[in-house]
């Protein structure tokens, strides 16, 4: 016997037991979008590498280190995406999206790192993501992390995670202030880990994300961003600082906080949990004011998030979740061959009568004892028997599989209205 191929190390199949919780955090997600007025946008998985190295940066770990990077027939240079706001970015220049005026978009997919596989980061992992173009005011930074907080509320993980901001100021405020900061952390070099060290020259902001436990002390002790900050950013921080507190959402202002990507400028925020261990980030996001022009387009201002799904998904692991709107209504159990062909005429005309109606019929033959099991298996509600005497009366024999309610006969032209005021499924 040949030896079975497995999956990709990092790369994980996921189960039908497991997809009720990704269904319900998709459809969540889906549903806020549309209560907020954003439409979705699809993108493609593979974009020329220039693109990242172009909007990513090409000295950070993600280009340097985590790209998928291949060449293909033509020779071109090609990566699969491993994140999703540089070909956002590209598709709206490239489309003429931002001659439309203000654009609210959101996407959906897998995306791919190169990294070592740990609980909560994988090579292939799925991202939710939002990016608004032509916007300049505090008020979308407010009404993204707004609608970030009604996710929670939605998924009931309110109280499992925490809001932290941060202002990075201007281009040009960062710039000065990154002069200091390379002065502060030259005069310690012998202190900084070998990433550190790298990144000193090329990016060294990302030194105070550095998570190295003999650092931290240094880490604390060095100049802050907002003593450098100008006033432009300083009054936008100010302001979305208002708004959170008008509609209630409580913060923690990081000052370390600085994001990964060479992008971001001003506003900057990530909601983080306890539950998850080192991973503790499931959705962060900021302002990119400066990237549409960089990638070609018209200087055009831009504020945007991603969220990880599997952290969602282990965050919802961690609590108990209703599984029962992704199981079937009833399981349909056909007794002998012309039982079969009426039950496929029966179950079709459910299906065209009641559209809502989650519906399983059992295939492969089989004893009703058999067919019994399978259907409590399923996770129905109710057993819908087919068998010679209910094909003579016309009648189906219905079996609550969940209570403890007598079985009863209900006439097949009936079916549907029962069904309907079971499930509560008029009208849809």
């Amino acid at each position: 016997m040949a030896n079975a191929v497995q999956a990709i190390r990092g790369m994980n199949d996921i189960l039908p037991a497991e997809t009720p919780r990704w269904q319900f955090v998709e459809q969540a997600f889906r549903e806020l979008m549309a209560g907020y007025a954003y439409q979705q946008i699809r993108l493609p998985i593979v974009e020329k590498t220039e693109l990242f190295k172009r909007s990513i940066g090409e000295v950070t770990d993600i280009v340097e280190k985590e790209m998928y990077t291949f060449e293909d027939r033509n020779g071109d240079s090609l990566s699969l995406r491993p994140e999703g706001t540089a070909g956002c970015v590209r598709a709206a220049i490239q489309n003429g999206l931002l001659n439309q005026g203000a654009q609210k978009l959101w996407y959906a997919g897998p995306m791919f790192r190169h990294e070592r596989p740990q609980k909560g980061r994988y090579r292939q992992f799925y991202q939710l993501g939002v990016e608004v173009f032509g916007l300049t005011g505090p008020d979308i930074d407010a009404e993204l992390i707004v609608l970030t907080a009604r996710l929670w509320q939605r998924l009931g993980l309110a109280q499992d995670v925490c809001l932290e901001i941060n202002t990075l100021g201007t281009s040009e405020a960062r710039r000065a202030y990154r002069e200091v900061l390379v002065e502060y952390f030259n005069a310690h070099l012998d202190q900084l880990d070998e990433d550190s060290q790298r990144r000193l020259h090329s990016n060294p902001l990302r030194i105070l994300d550095s998570k190295t436990p003999d650092m931290q002390a240094l880490i604390e002790a060095a100049p802050r961003l907002q003593d450098h900050l100008d006033d432009e950013s300083a009054a936008h921080f100010a302001r979305l600082r208002e708004l959170l507190e008008a509609v209630g959402i409580q913060y923690r202002v990081n000052p370390r906080l600085v994001r990964g990507l060479d992008y971001y400028a001003k506003t900057v925020f990530e909601w983080v949990t306890d539950k998850l261990g080192a991973q503790g980030t499931v959705c962060a996001g900021g302002r990119f004011d400066g990237l549409v022009e960089q990638l070609g387009g018209k200087p055009t201002p831009a504020m945007g998030f991603a969220l990880g799904m599997e952290r969602l998904v282990a965050l919802l692991d961690e609590r108990p979740f209703d599984e029962t709107p992704y199981r079937p209504h009833a399981y349909l159990l056909p007794a002998g061959e012309q039982a079969e062909t009426a039950g496929l005429q029966l179950a079709e005309q459910l299906r065209d009568r009641l559209p809502a109606l989650r519906l399983q019929v059992h295939c492969g033959g089989g004893s009703i004892k058999s067919q019994m099991k399978k259907a409590d298996r399923s996770g129905a509600a109710y057993a819908l028997i087919l068998g010679e005497q209910e094909l003579a009366e016309q009648r189906v024999t219905v079996k609550d599989l969940r209570g403890d309610r007598p079985q009863q006969q209900v006439a097949q032209d009936e079916l549907d209205g029962f069904l309907a005021r079971e499930f509560d499924l008029a009208g849809n």
